[in-house]
């Protein structure tokens, strides 16, 4: 990059980059807000608040402890199960006895998956459990 002093009174010939610049910033923030966000949809059906509450049963059933490690591992009562297998198994617990189903707990470690866990949720999901937990 030349420096010219104030003596020769001729043309400069550098480029201006601020407006470059400046355009590439908008085009940037434009393509940032319309990009869409990768996300994995799970509906979750809230409790409702009633005004007659629903007595507990009086056996309730014992709860599914469901334990994914950081591997990525799913343990169903502290036995190895497949992701493939889990479903099946959750949908035999929630039609044994559908209005007294056992609850489900999810225990996650510190550095297990999110897409694990989405998969297991949307499984206990297709099984029609209604009592899901997180445990720590």
């Amino acid at each position: 990059m030349a420096f010219s002093s104030g003596s020769s009174a001729g043309t400069m010939a550098d480029i201006n980059v601020t407006p470059l610049v400046d355009v590439l910033l908008v085009l940037l923030i434009i393509f940032m807000v319309t990009m869409p966000i990768q996300s994995i949809p799970v509906d979750v059906d809230l409790p409702q608040k009633t005004d007659n509450p629903v007595e507990p049963p009086p056996n309730p059933p014992e709860p599914i402890k469901l334990r994914i490690d950081g591997a990525g591992q799913v343990f169903w009562n502290n036995s190895p199960v497949q992701l493939t297998e889990l479903e099946p198994k959750m949908r035999e617990e929630s039609q044994r006895d559908p209005l007294n189903q056992p609850e489900l707990q999810i225990e996650t470690n510190e550095s297990a998956q999110y897409g694990i866990l989405a998969k297991v949720l949307v499984a206990a999901k297709n099984a029609r459990l209604v009592k899901i937990g997180f445990v720590q």
